[in-house]
C-alpha cells in the first residue's frame, strides 16, 4: 500500500458517529448559506420507499432541519410507489417529465442525471430506495465531510452487506460484482481507487460544481464512470467515505448480477481509452450472450445493454439557463 493511500485511509474514511451532532451540523451548514437536496431514485420499491421518506422527513426537516428537499425521481413505476412516497411528504418527479426535449431512459443513471437539473441544492446526496434498515445516519453521515471540509467533492458510502461473514470478522469489502469485477480492474489500472472500500455502493454526496461537469451512463456504469472521471480531474483528495455499519437491502440474482458487470465494463473500458491507460479498442458490442439448453439444442440469448451516456448538465442549454451557468 503506498504511503498516499494510507494517508488518504488516515484522513478521508470517517464514521457516521463522529457526526453525531447534528445541530452543530446545521449551523456550519447556515453559514456557508447552502442547500442540500436529498434525490431517491426509484423504480417499483412500494415495500420500502414509505419509511424511507418517513424517517429522512421527521429526523432531517422536521427535527433537525438539514435537508432543504427531499425528492423521488421515478423511472415509471408500476406499482404504487410514487402515491406512498407523495403521501409520506416527498416530492415525486417522474424523470420521463424532466428535460422531456432530451427523451428518456430507463435506467439508475437517468434519474441520478435529471435530479441534477429538477433539484436545488448545493449538495446532492442519492440514497437508493431500496434499504431495509434505513436511518438518517445514511444522509448526515455522508454531507457532514462536504460541510466541515471544502476540500472534498465527493463522499461515498460503505458498511456491512450481511451476506457471508465470518465470526467475530467484520467483513471489510463490497458486494459480488465488487469483489469479483470491480476491484480486480482497480487493482490492475487505478490501484489508489482501492481504497474506497465499496466503489458500487448507491449512496453518496456530492458538490452540484461537480456533478454538473460529469457525463451519466444510464445504466448499471455510473458509479464507476463517476469515480473515474473524478480521479482522472481531481484526484483522490476530492474523494471521501464514511462506514455506515450495515445496510439491509434485496439481493440480485446472478443473471442480474451479469448485466450489471456488463455495462460496467462497457462504461471502464470507454475510460481507460478517453484517459490514455490503453490503446485503440475495437467496436465493443451491446450484446452480453448467454446460452440456455432446449433439450440437445442451444439457443443463444442476446441481451442488449447499450450503456449509453448522458452528457455533462453544463453543456445542456436549459440547465445552464435554470441555474445562471
Amino acid at each position: 500500500m503506498s504511503n498516499l493511500v494510507k494517508k488518504w485511509l488516515r484522513e478521508n474514511t470517517f464514521h457516521h458517529s463522529q457526526f453525531w451532532d447534528i445541530l452543530q451540523l446545521i449551523e456550519e451548514k447556515q453559514k456557508q448559506n447552502l442547500r442540500i437536496s436529498l434525490c431517491l431514485p426509484t423504480y417499483n420499491e412500494e415495500a420500502t420507499i414509505g419509511k424511507e421518506v418517513v424517517i429522512f422527513k421527521s429526523e432531517l426537516q422536521d427535527r433537525y432541519p438539514l435537508l432543504d428537499e427531499i425528492a423521488v425521481i421515478d423511472s415509471g413505476s408500476t406499482d404504487s410507489t410514487c402515491e406512498v412516497a407523495a403521501s409520506f411528504g416527498a416530492a415525486v418527479y417522474q424523470s420521463a417529465d424532466i428535460l422531456p426535449e432530451m427523451g428518456f431512459n430507463r435506467g439508475k443513471g437517468e434519474n441520478l442525471w435529471k435530479a441534477i437539473h429538477q433539484l436545488t441544492g448545493d449538495i446532492i446526496v442519492y440514497v437508493d430506495a431500496d434499504i431495509k434498515n434505513i436511518h438518517s445516519r445514511f444522509v448526515y453521515g455522508l454531507v457532514a465531510p462536504l460541510i466541515y471540509r471544502s476540500e472534498i467533492k465527493y463522499v461515498k458510502a460503505f458498511y456491512d452487506r450481511p451476506l457471508v461473514s465470518r465470526d467475530k470478522v467484520r467483513p471489510s469489502g463490497g458486494g459480488r460484482v465488487t469483489e469479483i469485477l470491480v476491484r480486480p480492474l482497480f487493482s490492475l489500472f487505478y490501484p489508489e481507487l482501492t481504497a474506497i472500500i465499496q466503489p458500487l455502493s448507491g449512496e453518496y454526496a456530492v458538490r452540484r460544481e461537480i456533478l454538473e461537469q460529469l457525463s451519466f451512463p444510464v445504466g448499471y456504469g455510473v458509479e464507476t464512470a463517476h469515480l473515474l472521471d473524478i480521479y482522472a480531474k481531481w484526484g483522490m483528495g476530492a474523494f471521501a467515505q464514511t462506514d455506515l455499519d450495515k445496510r439491509v437491502h434485496r439481493h440480485q440474482q446472478t443473471r442480474d448480477l451479469g448485466k450489471m458487470s456488463f455495462g460496467i465494463l462497457r462504461a471502464f473500458f470507454k475510460r481507460l481509452k478517453a484517459q490514455g491507460a490503453i490503446g485503440d479498442l475495437p467496436e465493443l458490442s451491446p450484446y452480453l450472450m448467454r446460452y440456455q439448453a432446449l433439450g440437445n439444442e442451444y439457443e443463444t440469448e442476446l441481451i442488449e445493454i447499450f450503456e449509453k451516456e448522458r452528457p455533462a448538465m453544463l453543456e445542456v442549454e436549459a440547465y445552464r439557463k435554470k441555474f445562471g451557468r
